[in-house]
């Protein structure tokens, strides 16, 4: 059985939120604040025009905001749900862009995975990367 830090309850040396796990966490924060704005909005005066597309930017949204969440927690089970999240998220990113490729008539507005995230300059498809490497490095240092 672990030791853990009687103030937070967590394992010593799980702490996320160092390093560039602070970067990540301000741009999963922002992420999540983007996709959960642009979500709504579009949810709530379009979504007739494009179901698909805005539904899959209110589950990017809600990603993000576990994502965030999570990494701010700390401790070994969070960093294995953000983990897990993460991979999530990357599988998503890779498919719903591949799929926006490959068929952009069945997406007639954008989502925050389109095109593996062109419109938000690729940070949907390199967060989830840098994310597993922080969280995979985090596990060996701690």
């Amino acid at each position: 059985m672990t030791a853990t830090d009687e103030s937070t309850g967590r394992a010593p040396g799980t702490r996320l939120v160092q390093g560039p796990g602070m970067l990540l966490v301000w741009l999963y924060g922002v992420m999540s604040v983007g996709a959960v704005s642009r979500s709504i909005y579009q949810i709530a005066t379009e979504f007739d025009r494009a179901p698909l597309a805005y539904g899959l930017s209110a589950v990017a949204a809600v990603v993000y905001a576990f994502i965030t969440y999570t990494l701010v927690r700390g401790g070994e089970t969070a960093r294995r749900a953000a983990l897990l999240c993460c991979a999530a998220e990357l599988v998503g990113v890779l498919t719903v862009g591949t799929w926006t490729l490959a068929d952009p008539s069945a997406f007639p507005d954008a989502t925050v995975w389109s095109d593996y995230g062109y419109g938000y300059l690729f940070i949907p498809v390199l967060l989830p990367v840098t994310g597993i490497w922080w969280l995979r490095r985090s596990r060996e240092t701690a």
